[in-house]
């Protein structure tokens, strides 16, 4: 498969988990009503974070423009990256096409609704993990690969 087959498929699906799973939060639950699936550990909590990772610059007026911004050359960045890479480097590939995936999710989500829908809650006693959604899933996986990959490829004898 070619890579821009490979980050067709990775985006659609992607994009498209991570919108139906924001779609039946936002239609099936009230902001901030939750609900366990492992007791102790996992909980659906429907939020809504107007910043970034970890509610970075919720309160700026200018957030929304910024976000749009920043998530539209990043995924210009990854376009390019894409283009440079070999046939050969399919885990490269495989990764950065998650990460797209994911900013897209969320730059939608700032698009239609000027928030990020939010609702996996992961926890242990009374300490929670910030709340997030699928498209987050697909980008710290991505970024994770792409640093396996990194080491990986930097240990390759030349």
């Amino acid at each position: 498969m070619n890579r821009w087959s490979l980050f067709g498929i990775i985006v659609v699906v992607g994009v498209v988990l991570d919108q139906v799973s924001k779609v039946a939060i936002d239609a099936s639950m009230q902001l901030h009503q939750s609900f366990p699936v492992i007791d102790g550990l996992l909980n659906v909590t429907y939020v809504r974070n107007r910043g970034a990772a970890f509610s970075f610059l919720s309160d700026a007026a200018w957030r929304l423009p910024f976000f749009i911004v920043v998530t539209l050359i990043a995924c210009l960045v990854i376009v390019v990256a894409l283009r440079k890479m070999t046939q050969e480097q399919t885990l490269g590939q495989v990764a950065v096409s998650m990460v797209f995936a994911g900013a897209v999710g969320n730059l939608i989500d700032r698009v239609r609704v000027g928030e990020v829908i939010d609702f996996i809650d992961v926890y242990w006693r009374h300490y929670h993990w910030p709340a997030f959604n699928v498209a987050d899933m697909l980008i710290c996986v991505g970024v994770a690969l792409v640093m396996f990959d990194m080491v990986r490829e930097g240990t390759k004898p030349s």
